[in-house]
């Protein structure tokens, strides 16, 4: 009659045998092709001199408005969906698209009446930075960013006077715009 082995002994010789075969097959692995990620190079673009350039230009920022006013001022693009931070030279500083509310402004000049830290935004979500201009049908807008970072959820038929920002652009338009500063909405 043959001798029974040992729970642990058999234990032990599964680890072992186990432990073999992923050390097999990490070697085997560290062998085999490798995936290369496609790198991005930009074409080579004459100028006037005839030499080569291989850096590619950054797209030009969105021109501020006509019509927008003069001195230091937070512009709204109602059509563009995106705002401007304007210098005091009359020099965007900053430019960036939001997600309108439901409910928007009507073309004109506001200023920021008042600013809150942050609170739930009446689409349950949480929002800071909230700046508020002006009002609407009964709504009132401001500008504001998700905590989390993220877009809106969509409206479902509720009346919304947010306008959200992403959450660089919201604290950007935070540290720049102070109870008082203009508002200039355009078309």
């Amino acid at each position: 009659m043959a001798a029974r082995l040992p729970s642990w002994a058999w234990v032990t010789g599964l680890t072992v045998a186990a432990t073999a075969a992923v050390v097999a097959l990490g070697v085997q692995a560290d062998h085999g092709p490798r995936p290369t990620a496609a790198t991005a190079r930009p074409a080579a673009s004459a100028h006037a001199g005839g030499h080569a350039s291989r850096t590619p230009k950054a797209p030009a920022a969105p021109a501020l408005p006509d019509q927008s006013g003069t001195g230091r001022r937070i512009v709204y693009s109602l059509g563009e969906k995106r705002v401007w931070l304007v210098d005091a030279t009359g020099r965007a500083s900053r430019t960036f698209t939001v997600w309108p509310g439901t409910v928007g402004p009507q073309p004109g000049r506001y200023s920021i009446t008042l600013r809150t830290q942050s609170l739930r935004g009446s689409d349950g979500v949480q929002v800071e930075h909230v700046m508020y201009f002006t009002k609407a049908s009964g709504v009132n807008i401001a500008f504001s960013n998700a905590l989390d970072g993220s877009s809106p959820p969509p409206a479902k038929g509720q009346k919304l006077g947010g306008i959200r920002l992403h959450k660089d652009d919201g604290t950007a338009l935070w540290s720049f715009g102070d109870k008082g500063t203009p508002v200039a909405v355009v078309s």
